[in-house]
């Protein structure tokens, strides 16, 4: 049972809305920032930093992979299973991986 794809996307889609509830906070944080012009500035300096940017890859590929699982959510929701979704469960998970790798790129 745990070998099925189902229960990977399951697996995948139940981490990744772990790790954005752990971001959430650092969030509304740095949104907080905003409201001291100096300090906003000086966070933002350290953002350019390579491993923030290692880390900004990691939550956009969390968000692609929690999107991906919700759609897939839906699918089975409201339409029938075909054997030929689970291809389009490992190509979601090529894209959000991908989206990541991308923004890491144009990030550099």
């Amino acid at each position: 049972m745990r070998n099925h794809p189902s229960y990977w996307a399951f697996v995948v889609h139940r981490v990744s809305g772990l790790g954005l509830v752990l971001f959430l906070p650092f969030h509304f944080y740095v949104l907080s920032l905003a409201l001291e012009e100096a300090r906003l500035n000086s966070f933002l300096q350290w953002t350019d930093a390579p491993l923030v940017k290692l880390a900004e890859t990691g939550l956009v590929i969390l968000l692609a992979a929690h999107m991906g699982g919700g759609l897939r959510l839906l699918v089975l929701e409201f339409l029938p299973w075909h054997d030929w979704q689970k291809t389009l469960m490992a190509i979601g998970g090529a894209v959000a991986f991908a989206f990541g790798i991308l923004f890491l790129v144009r990030a550099i």
